[in-house]
């Protein structure tokens, strides 16, 4: 049996890939992308596990949309497209890591990252 997601229960994912996500309690995993070849972080979506499933088997991020509740593959819209290079489970099952391959930006404003236009000011570094 899969694990129940927002979109119903009809998750392609491996039952043991399954059985080590620890989800929020609307069943989302973060997703950490990542630039493969540079380590530049670029955004954070969210994945129940058929969207998981769908980035696994079709080499092209798919995230759930909160605000639309509704899945999307990054790219199909704006052409700024994530092909997966890998994807990891961090030590606690609770964040996955995918390594992409950006064409373009990854951030809807239009940045190179979802990280560009807000970096905070740290008081307390050495």
């Amino acid at each position: 049996m899969s694990t129940p997601t927002p979109h119903g229960d009809r998750s392609g994912l491996d039952p043991a890939v399954a059985a080590r996500l620890k989800r929020t309690p609307d069943g989302l995993v973060p997703a950490i992308a990542q630039q493969y070849d540079t380590g530049e972080v670029l955004m954070l979506g969210w994945m129940d596990d058929e969207a998981l499933h769908r980035t696994l088997t079709t080499g092209r991020c798919t995230y759930w949309s909160r605000s639309r509740r509704e899945y999307w593959v990054k790219g199909d819209t704006s052409g700024h497209v994530q092909h997966v290079k890998s994807v990891a489970l961090d030590c606690d099952g609770d964040t996955l890591l995918v390594r992409v391959d950006q064409t373009g930006a990854a951030c809807h404003t239009g940045d190179r990252t979802c990280f560009d236009a807000d970096v905070l000011p740290v008081t307390g570094a050495e």
